[in-house]
Formats: C-alpha cells, structure tokens, sequence
C-alpha cells in the first residue's frame, strides 16, 4: 500500500507557513481547509493511507498556546476527521477509486520540545514519565476512529517500550517506525534489538523505519521482518540533508520511485516518504509499485 509524503512539504507548497513551534499542527486550528486540501493532494496522487496532522499535537504544546485540554482534545480528534473528509473528496470530486486509509500520526516526546531531540531520544525520562506523555494523546486519537495510529519517527528503544504500552487495550491497531541513522536508531541502539520489541506486541501490525536516508531503508527492512515476522512500513526522506546553521537542504535527492520495488522484496507492504517527499514523488513511487 502507498503511504502518503511529508504532510509539511505539500502544506509548504500550498504558501503555508510553517514556523511556529506547533509547525503543521498549528493549521489544524489556523487553517483546517489547508489540511483537508493538503490530504488530498497525496490522495489524488495515488497515496492510499493519509498520515494525519498530529506529529506535533500534543496538550502540552496547545497549552503553551493558550489552548485549553478541551479544546486540544478537539482539534487532536479533528486531525483524523480532516484526514477522513479529505478521503471523501478525493472519491467524489477527483475520481479516486479504492479503500483510503487514515494513520492518525503520534511523533515522539521531543517533538512536542521543537528543538531537534525527536532525532537524538534520551530525553532523561523514565519509560513510566514517556508512557503518560503519549496515553492521554493517544486515547483522544483511537477515540476518533482512525484506521491505524503511526508510531512515527521514534528516536530510541525507551520511547518505543513507553508508546507500545501506551497503545495497549485501545482497541487501534498500530504501526511502529523508527527514525535510524548508521544502521541504529538516532540514539544508537542496535535496531535488531530495537525491533524486536515490537515482536510480541499484538497491537502493532507493522514495523519499520520512518524520516531517515533513503539508504539506511533496505538492510533495516530485511532486519525488521526477520526479527518480528510483521509486514514493514517504510517511508524515509528524500535523501537531502538539513543545514540546521544554513537553515537549508544540502545535497541531492534520491529517486524513491526506483528503490520502492527493493523495498518491497524486502519485506515492505506500506511505502510512502517523509519530509521533502511531495505529491509528485507520491505519484511516481505509486506508478512503480503498481506497474
């Protein structure tokens, strides 16, 4: 199944902006029509799962925010409802034929933090302090219905044991994607002993890498199915690197669309991108993998 791109590269395409601490979240209260059309994009361009606004929606960063737990509540709930209206669009208005799906996205604790530590982990928090950060959030975005919650772009193995038992008896299923760098996750443990806690977890339904090097996806594919027996989910950035002093992306991108069927004979059976990965890039991984 094609998995959509990076939700902030087609809201920036659209003129948003995205600077605010909350980055796409803030739009979820701002700008909601922005969102629906941005969900669109990825499924008028072949994407069949939508990944919702969420990433950075957490009661604490609305708090800071002047928004209060009610309202929070609400707009966290409303991330998948936008998700779900812009499926109905995308078959009314654009012709999309076939079953479109909703990953209600949940990012680690430092992206709550917006200082870069999503991709560093060790935050100094116990398991227990990291598992009743996500429950609550968690619990309002099973509540709303989606068809799978995206443990994304998890930096460590202590945030991966916290969130899977904070999805435990929500009755939602759940994915669990690592963001990884050297062939271990950002905060260097081994990813076969990463993954393999996900092994046993009846809630999650696949497992595998999220927001790194398109290079880094295969061996981390093969590893992911051998050491868990679940189907992987891979959807990785361009391949261009972020200049945090240029505040700018370096390098060139790779041609995800080409590497999509590696993927696949790798174990991967949901495929999509991560930041700098657009609509467009959307299109051609979908054109491969159906051809």
């Amino acid at each position: 199944m094609v998995v959509d791109g990076g939700l902030s590269e087609q809201l920036a395409a659209q003129g948003n902006d995205l600077s605010d601490a909350l980055w796409s979240a803030r739009l979820l209260a701002d700008a909601p029509e922005e969102v629906v059309a941005a969900h669109r994009a990825y499924y008028a361009a072949g994407a069949e799962v939508a990944i919702t606004a969420s990433y950075q929606a957490t009661f604490e960063g609305f708090a800071r925010r002047g928004v209060g737990r009610v309202a929070a509540a609400r707009l966290l709930g409303g991330s998948v409802g936008l998700a779900r209206r812009a499926a109905d669009e995308a078959r009314e208005a654009d012709g999309v034929a076939g079953p479109l799906w909703v990953a209600a996205s949940a990012g680690p604790y430092g992206a709550m933090l917006a200082d870069g530590s999503e991709y560093r982990g060790r935050y100094g928090l116990s398991v227990a302090e990291l598992e009743r950060f996500h429950r609550p959030r968690l619990e309002v975005l099973a509540a709303a219905g989606p068809d799978v919650l995206a443990l994304e772009t998890v930096p460590d193995a202590d945030e991966a044991r916290a969130l899977l038992r904070a999805v435990r008896g929500l009755g939602v299923p759940a994915w669990l994607s690592y963001s990884v760098a050297g062939g271990r996750t950002r905060a260097g443990d081994r990813l076969a002993d990463a993954f393999a806690l996900a092994a046993d977890a009846p809630e999650v339904v696949a497992v595998g890498v999220n927001c790194c090097d398109p290079r880094e996806v295969e061996p981390a594919l093969r590893l992911a199915a051998h050491v868990t027996g679940k189907p992987v989910v891979a959807y990785p950035n361009s391949g261009e690197r972020w200049d945090a002093a240029a505040r700018a992306w370096q390098g060139p991108a790779q041609p995800l669309a080409g590497l999509a069927g590696e993927w696949v004979a790798a174990g991967a059976r949901l495929v999509g991108g991560c930041c700098r990965v657009g609509a467009e890039a959307v299109r051609e991984v979908a054109g491969a993998l159906r051809g």
